[in-house]
């Protein structure tokens, strides 16, 4: 779920504007590749959107208000204060709404899927369904903001020190910054 927050910019040097999230397509792409759509699922929902184009268009701007809250409530626990009120009402009211077209099924244990909604708001409800699980169960404390850019990530660490959303981005640009700085230092010193 975390993952979806961090569609708006890329790290280390995306741009603030840059979002990977553009329209319903792209929408279904991004949930399609992040596993909570197969390919059956997408090609139904990519009927549907044609079918109902005004429905698909209102989904997605549904989607990037869902991201825009949980970024809003998570943004202000991993900067150690309380999330607004009126993010949590919200959210409260978005997860209302995707469970009521939930099914309670039983896969190795129950859980909530939406494998039966054929709407196009589909691809939203499980992610909104993540947020507040992730709100109301935890880990919160695990949950951190990369050194590197603003990514959100879930520190799943044994001993919870990571820094960096990723250390093939982030974490590898930030160990070249200091290693070039070191050598630097190094240089002017036998200058001196």
């Amino acid at each position: 779920m975390l993952d979806f927050l961090n569609t708006r910019t890329g790290p280390p040097a995306g741009h603030p504007d840059d979002d990977l999230l553009t329209d319903y397509a792209a929408l279904l792409v991004w949930f399609a590749h992040a596993g909570f759509l197969a390919g059956d699922d997408v090609r139904a929902l990519r009927r549907a959107a044609r079918k109902d184009p005004r429905g698909a268009e209102a989904t997605f701007e549904l989607a990037l208000a869902v991201r825009d809250r949980v970024a809003a409530v998570f943004g202000m626990i991993v900067g150690g204060g309380r999330p607004r009120p009126q993010d949590l009402a919200w959210l409260r009211d978005a997860e209302a709404e995707a469970l009521a077209h939930a099914t309670l099924a039983e896969e190795q244990g129950f859980s909530w899927t939406w494998a039966h909604d054929r709407s196009v708001q589909r691809p939203v409800r499980p992610i909104v369904h993540s947020a507040v699980e992730l709100l109301t169960r935890g880990p919160l404390d695990r949950i951190k903001q990369c050194a590197g850019c603003s990514y959100l990530f879930l520190d799943e660490s044994k001993n919870r020190s990571r820094r960096w959303c990723s250390m093939d981005d982030c974490g590898a640009s930030e160990k070249a910054r200091r290693y070039v700085a070191a050598r630097r230092l190094r240089g002017s010193d036998r200058e001196a």
